[in-house]
């Protein structure tokens, strides 16, 4: 028995109105960037862990104050 669902399945191809273009702006040019280093990659994960692990500061509220 398969789940109904409340909500009527549409096709994508039947919207309302089309999907605008994608903006030229959106689509990178001229020279792809340099690789990370095997340091920078090292470096970048160990700041990533630290920030993970670091607790966030209480929120103040104008009470508090």
């Amino acid at each position: 028995m398969k789940p109904t669902s409340s909500t009527p399945k549409r096709d994508a191809s039947h919207l309302a109105y089309p999907e605008p273009p994608a903006s030229p702006l959106w689509h990178r040019t001229g020279p792809r960037p340099r690789p990370l280093t095997a340091e920078q990659r090292r470096r970048n994960r160990e700041a990533l862990l630290r920030a993970q692990r670091r607790t966030p500061r209480p929120a103040t509220t104008m009470e508090a104050q």
